[in-house]
């Protein structure tokens, strides 16, 4: 085999090495040096580790090359070192996390003013991030002596690089008393509120973003460690820190100053989604529980909505009156006011909001008139379906608002009692009936949407306008999938939502002509568009048995079918039955007719035609052979089958027919009176010569007395060619004639096949003319 020669060749970077003077920069210009100083070869690491190699790597990932360099390799050395000091090897990671003035020479990037070379930025964060994995204890200490490490990340915050550190430093610490040392430690030096000091209108708009993201990842890495670890530990000092009423006011007092810009803004709100949607920040979280009616894995904090409720009013403020853009121009036409990603993300709040399921949240924002809001702004951008899911997914936290109440309350769901259909609703929109105070939120916001915001009047007049805008030639309306949706929505809750009752009383307090719009529209136009968005994404007209409907076209095009035909053919293994199947000529298998140890599965399965013509004796002779019954096999003795010649010509035929004819498995099994008279029928059989209609004609007879009349006519034949019976075992036939009822036996292991087409023919031919036992001429 090939490795067991010798080809290994020494390499180039070992010849190096053996130079006197060689450079680093000489070996960093071979391809395999990361090779093999992943395979620590000794002599490179060595070389490596000196002090002066060290240094000389840490400045290439640390200074900026210069700029007359070729662009195309003024990186390469950099990015080389990088690699060189981050490949996990235990020897270069030893000599630089324990070599302090090593890890002075490289905290000294930080030391410079904004902004950072980017490239080198993630070069010193990998490099700093492998060590805190590798090393953490050393390099943890090293960083609490330097005061201003925190000062000096948050300064270079526009680089996300930092930003990647930064969160290196909550997550990747172990083990977890170490990890709280280093979180305690992050939390005295108010990481947290500096964070968000940075989220202010006065502050770059990518240092904004990168703190937003470093405290939505704070906030998910916080809880998801709390999720996954068994043991009991105490709670995230930062995550405390974040979700605290002071922190979430202090952020959204920057967010709200007097110069509002949409950076912050967005910025802002990105974090406290990630605080109200512990699964996941952004719109895929929603968009799970919501229609589900999942169940919250994590309480929010009220503190957080204690933080927010004062401030509903300005973010309806800001749904109203925007920070002003430019017009765009979209594929419909020029947009004069877009919507914009700061009232997107105020509507996702809203979303979010709701389904807390808040009293005093859903009270305030029933005041402020807030979802009547949403719904102008969903009828106005036609075409924003970002904003179309976010209003759908109010209405549905709306509709799905006593869910977690209906569990809650199951058990004293008897002692209520309804209240008449007459009963009048309070200003609230609540009926009069004794129910706790949380049911409160619920029922004036139903009432509100239905009521204030009149969802059902504007789902017809929208559908209407559709309809009239698509009669005149124009395109459908870009908001008409998502008005479905919430039309569905309505209807299922109606039916089977946990307010159901309320729904239904808002619904019939409606004017006559509007219900009865609604009715039609549910029950004709809406089920109507129901079944044309039904998509089936499997056909089931053709999956029926091929066995019921032969012509029936199968669910392959032709051209399918056969090419599946053909590969299934390919595929077939090389079996006696496949042989079989597909026939075989005269010569193929001539030369086993000597052959005694044939196998028999191959004898009971072969098909073969006599060659002769239409008129012939013998064709007729062969088909009342096949199409007669194969008589059962009688093993009660044996006896020597030469003693009558009548009777031989019988046994023999019976035997051939056997194993020559078709098998008809419902003649199996014969009583003892047919094998009699069966054989008494063979002894009384007409001469020679009589023709077989003769036989036939003389009225019923049994099947035996049918088998000697035609074997009597066939020994009396000339053959057409000379041929010899040649010997197939004495023990095959056997027939006595003190015992017609028994029947000889074949003895299948010397049976041999009938491969050609003429020898069943002359077999017949020439056993009936001889005198004594087959093998003789």
């Amino acid at each position: 085999m090939f490795w067991k020669f010798d080809l290994n060749t020494t390499s180039h970077v070992d010849k190096l090495l053996d130079k006197e003077h060689v450079t680093l920069q000489e070996l960093m210009d071979e391809d395999d040096i990361l090779q093999e100083c992943k395979a620590q070869n000794q002599k490179l690491l060595d070389f490596l580790c000196r002090q002066q190699c060290m240094e000389e790597l840490v400045s290439l990932i640390t200074q900026d090359p210069p700029l007359d360099m070729e662009e195309k390799v003024r990186f390469k050395y950099p990015n080389t070192a990088c690699e060189l000091l981050t490949c996990d090897v235990p020897q270069i990671s030893d000599r630089l996390g324990g070599d302090e003035s090593l890890m002075n020479l490289l905290y000294d990037f930080l030391d410079q003013e904004p902004p950072l070379n980017p490239l080198l930025a993630s070069f010193f964060s990998k490099t700093i991030g492998n060590l805190i994995a590798r090393k953490t204890e050393q390099v943890i200490i090293f960083l609490k002596k330097k005061d201003k490490f925190i000062s000096l990340v948050l300064k270079h915050m526009g680089t996300s690089a930092l930003m990647d550190l930064l969160l290196r430093l909550v997550s990747c610490v172990e083990p977890t008393g170490l990890r709280q040392e280093v979180l305690h430690w992050l939390n005295e030096e108010k990481i947290i509120q500096r964070l968000v000091e940075l989220i202010h209108p006065n502050q770059d708009e990518d240092r904004q973003s990168n703190a937003s993201q470093a405290l939505c990842d704070i906030v998910r890495l916080g809880r998801d460690q709390g999720s996954q670890l068994q043991e009991t530990v105490e709670p995230d000092p930062l995550l405390t820190a974040l979700e605290s009423q002071d922190c979430v006011e202090q952020l959204l007092k920057n967010m709200f100053d007097k110069d509002q810009t949409e950076s912050c803004l967005v910025s802002g709100t990105q974090v406290l989604l990630a605080l109200l949607e512990p699964r996941r920040a952004g719109t895929e979280g929603l968009v799970d529980s919501f229609p589900q009616g999942l169940e919250r894995s994590y309480v929010v904090s009220s503190s957080v909505l204690h933080g927010i409720e004062p401030w509903l009013k300005d973010f309806h403020q800001l749904l109203l009156n925007p920070p002003k853009k430019e017009a765009i121009l979209t594929t419909i036409g020029v947009l004069e006011e877009p919507l914009g990603n700061a009232r997107l993300h105020g509507a996702r709040l809203m979303a979010a909001l709701l389904h807390t399921n808040t009293p005093s949240i859903n009270q305030e924002l029933c005041r402020l008139n807030t979802m009547d809001l949403l719904l102008d702004l969903f009828f106005k951008y036609t075409w924003n379906n970002f904003l179309h899911l976010q209003v759908e997914l109010c209405v549905a936290a709306i509709l799905s608002h006593a869910a977690g109440e209906e569990q809650a309350e199951a058990s004293g769901a008897e002692s209520r009692v309804e209240p008449p259909q007459g009963s009048a609703n309070n200003r609230d929109g609540r009926l009069e009936t004794p129910e706790p105070t949380a049911s409160l939120p619920e029922n004036t916001m139903v009432t509100h949407l239905f009521q204030k915001c009149c969802l059902v009047q504007r789902i017809l007049e929208a559908w209407e306008a559709n309809d009239h805008t698509q009669a005149a030639g124009g395109m459908r309306r870009g908001n008409m999938g998502h008005l479905t949706r919430i039309a569905n929505a309505v209807v299922q809750n109606l039916e089977r939502g946990p307010v159901q009752t309320h729904i239904r009383e808002v619904i019939r307090g409606l004017p006559a002509d509007c219900r009865g719009r609604w009715e039609n529209f549910v029950e004709e136009t809406l089920t109507e568009t129901n079944r044309r968005n039904t998509v089936d994404l499997v056909s089931i007209h053709h999956l029926h048995s091929s066995s019921e409907d032969e012509d029936i076209e199968g669910a392959f095009p032709n051209e399918l079918s056969l090419q599946q035909a053909f590969s299934e053919y390919q595929i077939q293994q090389m079996t006696a039955n496949f042989v079989d199947q597909f026939g075989f000529n005269d010569e193929e298998f001539a030369d086993q007719d000597d052959n005694i140890n044939a196998p028999f599965d191959r004898i009971a399965e072969i098909n073969f035609n006599i060659d002769a013509d239409e008129d012939s004796p013998s064709a007729a002779l062969f088909e009342a052979c096949c199409s007669d019954r194969i008589q059962p096999f009688d093993d009660e003795e044996e006896e020597d089958i030469w003693e009558d010649e009548e009777t031989r010509c019988t046994a023999r035929g019976v035997a051939r027919a056997r194993f020559g004819g078709p098998h008809a498995p419902e003649n199996d099994s014969r009583n003892g009176q047919d094998k009699k008279a069966s054989s008494e029928a063979a002894r009384n059989a007409p001469g020679v010569g009589t023709p077989l209609a003769s036989v036939q004609s003389e009225g019923p007879v049994s099947e035996g007395a049918a088998w000697t009349a035609v074997f009597d006519e066939l020994a009396n034949a000339t053959p057409t060619t000379p041929a010899a019976a040649r010997d197939v075992g004495s023990s095959v036939w056997a027939a006595s004639p003190s015992a017609p009822e028994e029947k000889g036996w074949a003895k299948f292991s010397d049976f041999q096949p009938f491969c050609c087409r003429s020898h069943l023919t002359v077999r017949l031919e020439c056993v009936c003319h001889q005198e004594g036992p087959p093998g003789g001429l």
